[in-house]
């Protein structure tokens, strides 16, 4: 939200109030309050008629300072609330001079002048971060009501991240952003998941602690600053050092949760019956043994809406004509190895016997005159779950029961983001703050259920709306994109912002939702969407079978499908990660890159993990350019090396793409491609690239419930590799030193052909019970 009128003046009606400069100071246990004036304060007189700002500073968390900046606070504190997970053990300390004071957690440190002028600046290990400066922080009223404003300097060259899934370019510099949850799309400004966080390049991020509609203006009103306002008297906001953006990351997830581990299964590739098809149980019967009778590994099938009746949504009840038996179809399909999931929103139409009962019972949300709130868009007469009401939750999550009673495993838990503000919540909530926060307590009744009924580590949702927090609830997809290389690109930034957002699993319609693709595009698609930590087959009005879109579609499915299952040692150990230290499995290449200048604006490849680097190919022809750091990268497919830094121009058949794994990796591949949930750790081929003299590295092989499987160390010592398991059982291993054809002597192990398509390098078998391969190198 734009306040000034160019650099100098303000625009029409707006009234500023400024912190002036520090009057007065409290310090309490683990505390400062900091009084500032808005006009200078010279004699007892000024101190009449003289508003005063007020900022208060805490730590949740050791290296993150809480800064909240109040001018008038009589008003109720309404929820909700952003849960913050604080650290028991967090500490601070305050110190002072003649020239100021300042406050200190861990080694991240707020400043504020007792000079002349209002200033505070955030500090870590001797380095100024970014400060408040004169007239940055503002307490305002316009006509539209009051608002609090920070404005937080940007150095040069410092860039922004985050903010949630956004569409537009990663880098959000020159942006303005809304927080605000809207059905928009995926290409427009608007977003399903809107997260009021952002980290810069320059080793920290700020967390605004409001779910209400906080306005960003991101180098764009102020083109030196970040600014961030909401309506109110109140703003609160954490500043949380890296120095990495890892360590921000990490840091970050840590206050508002980790997303869990979702099972394995969800790994695999998911079919669905798409939007409005005409469906029945002959019709997917047919479409999941035309997966099978076609070699295409498949792990969940999804029914979307039309599995309940038409305007009926969601009453919960399959719909009696097409679906006269569910009980028994749902057991003929998982006795073909399936899980089930099934489409939910949280909105109840007025024809379903649920809107008449939920009105009785008072979970709908209601208007201030008592009466139901409804609309007729999606829904005809449609009310709203108010999941504020304890009861309404309760009522809503037993419905989900009686469907995984029935079989079902999961739940696509559709739309949230269309929330009223002209409504009273159960709990008194302010509707502003719920429209945003409504998603969370939504993904998290659903994901709460699913937990209950099937135990940690096996409940997975694929949901489409979120906020900050929202990560604990895994997984979510990006929306309803188009058929079209475009909305390809598009849906892939909006996954590279969500990740900088702190959200470690995500998905996307794979060729696209609306419209139905050309083969290329569905074909080029692919690829990508095995190469994403979960991968999901759905439209809108066609069906999403391959072989609706041509033989090489059929093939390209049938490699990527299988090859991701061979990939699921690393990629759950990725999975893993996510869980434990909240980085995303999917990760922008500045992440992983921060040192390194051309990675920082690069939103059309990323990192699967920390070892592999993915390229989606966005045109007919196949033509790439894409970027590699520093170091021998290998084609993970086909062995090819290529040499970074530097741009890469290619062309790429249909069906091929730069999968390229980092210098000094270790891939460990599993034994099987016919599934994605099966004994890592049993026939682990570690497939070793590139590894330096000096180098080693531990690579960690959970089994499919996510507790250890298996330990390796692999270590470099002039022209010997030394690979040891440290952890596991006596299940067979294999060692592959990919690029290297012939080897001096192999302790503990022989020697095996290498299989025709693989990408080449000498194979070993450990011997039966080895502990340790030692290869020795010519």
């Amino acid at each position: 939200m734009k306040f000034s009128d160019g650099y100098w003046q303000l625009r029409d009606g707006v009234h500023p109030l400024y912190p002036v400069h520090v009057r007065d100071v409290a310090v309490g246990a683990n505390s400062l309050s900091v009084y500032a004036p808005t006009r200078r304060v010279t004699g007892r007189g000024d101190t009449l008629n003289t508003p005063l700002i007020t900022v208060d500073c805490t730590t949740p968390a050791p290296d993150v300072i809480a800064v909240r900046v109040s001018r008038h606070t009589g008003g109720r504190a309404r929820g909700p609330r952003f849960r913050i997970d604080a650290d028991p053990a967090a500490d601070a300390k305050v110190t002072r001079d003649e020239e100021s004071v300042t406050f200190t957690a861990g080694a991240l440190s707020a400043r504020f002048s007792l000079g002349e002028q209002w200033r505070l600046d955030f500090l870590a290990e001797g380095r100024i971060l970014t400060t408040s400066a004169p007239k940055a922080l503002a307490a305002l009223r316009t006509g539209d009501g009051h608002y609090l404003r920070e404005q937080l300097n940007l150095g040069v060259g410092e860039l922004v991240y985050g903010l949630g899934e956004r569409f537009g370019p990663v880098v959000k510099n020159g942006q303005t952003v809304d927080v605000w949850n809207a059905d928009g799309g995926t290409s427009s400004e608007q977003a399903y998941k809107n997260v009021p966080f952002y980290l810069t390049s320059a080793g920290y991020g700020v967390f605004v602690d409001d779910p209400g509609p906080v306005s960003f203006e991101v180098g764009s009103e102020a083109v030196s600053r970040v600014q961030f306002s909401v309506p109110g008297q109140v703003l609160s906001y954490l500043v949380i050092y890296g120095p990495t953006p890892r360590d921000v990351l990490r840091k970050y997830t840590a206050l508002t949760g980790r997303p869990a581990l979702p099972p394995a299964w969800s790994f695999g590739l998911w079919l669905s019956t798409s939007f409005t098809t005409s469906y029945d149980e002959a019709t997917v019967t047919s479409i999941v043994d035309g997966m099978a009778e076609r070699g295409l590994p498949l792990s969940v099938f999804h029914f979307d809406t039309f599995w309940m009746r038409e305007f009926h949504w969601c009453d919960f009840e399959w719909d009696p004509v097409t679906f006269p038996d569910p009980a028994g179809m749902l057991a003929r399909l998982k006795a073909k190895g399936l899980r089930i999931c099934l489409w939910i929103n949280p909105y109840i139409a007025q024809r379903s016997a649920l809107f008449a009962e939920g009105a009785a019972l008072g979970y709908l949300v209601r208007r201030a005159d008592g009466d139901v709130w409804q609309w007729d868009q999606w829904q005809a007469g449609m009310g709203l779950v108010d999941f504020t009401n304890p009861g309404a939750r309760q009522w809503f999550q037993d419905k989900l029961r009686g469907l995984l009673d029935l079989g079902v495993d999961c739940f696509k838990s559709d739309f949230g983001e269309r929330i009223p503000t002209d409504v009273v919540w159960a709990d008194g909530a302010d509707p502003l703050r719920m429209h945003n926060y409504y998603t969370h307590l939504y993904n998290e009744a659903v994901f709460d259920v699913l937990r209950e009924h099937r135990g940690d580590g096996e409940a997975v949702l694929f949901a489409r709306s979120a906020t900050a927090g929202g990560q604990q609830f895994p997984v979510h997809w990006g929306g309803d994109c188009a058929s079209t290389f475009e909305s390809m690109a598009e849906s892939l930034r909006g996954g590279l912002s969500l990740a900088w957002s702190g959200f470690g699993f995500w998905s996307h319609d794979i060729g696209g939702f609306e419209g139905t693709p050309d083969p290329a595009v569905f074909t080029r698609w692919i690829p990508f969407g095995l190469l994403s930590s979960h991968s999901r087959l759905h439209g809108n009005e066609s069906y999403r079978v391959p072989w609706h879109f041509g033989d090489d579609a059929v093939a390209v499915l049938r490699e990527y499908t299988r090859l991701k299952a061979r990939l699921m040692p690393y990629l759950y150990g990725a999975a893993v990660t996510a869980h434990r230290e909240g980085l995303p499995v999917l990760r922008p290449m500045a992440l992983e890159f921060p040192d390194d200048p051309a990675c920082a604006h690069l939103d059309r490849q990323y990192m699967l993990g920390g070892g592999i680097l993915v390229a989606p190919v966005f045109s007919v022809g196949g033509d790439v350019t894409f970027y590699l750091p520093a170091g021998r990268w290998t084609d993970l497919r086909g062995g090819e090396v290529l040499t970074g830094p530097g741009w890469i121009r290619r062309r790429y058949g249909i069906g091929d793409l730069p999968v390229l794994v980092r210098p000094g990796s270790v891939v460990p591949l599993g034994a099987r491609d016919d599934r994605p949930d099966y004994p890592y750790a049993d026939g682990v081929t570690l497939r070793v690239y590139e590894l330096p003299d000096g180098a080693g590295t531990t690579v960690d092989i959970p089994s499919p419930q996510g507790r250890p499987g298996a330990t390796f160390t692999v270590r470099r010592a002039g022209t010997t590799v030394e690979v040891r398991r440290d952890y596991g059982s006596a299940a067979p291993w294999r060692v592959q030193l990919v690029g290297i054809t012939t080897v001096a002597a192999v302790d503990a192990g022989r020697l095996t052909p290498s299989p025709a398509a693989d990408p080449g390098g000498v194979l070993i078998d450990a011997d039966a019970d080895a502990h340790q391969v030692t290869v020795h190198l010519h």
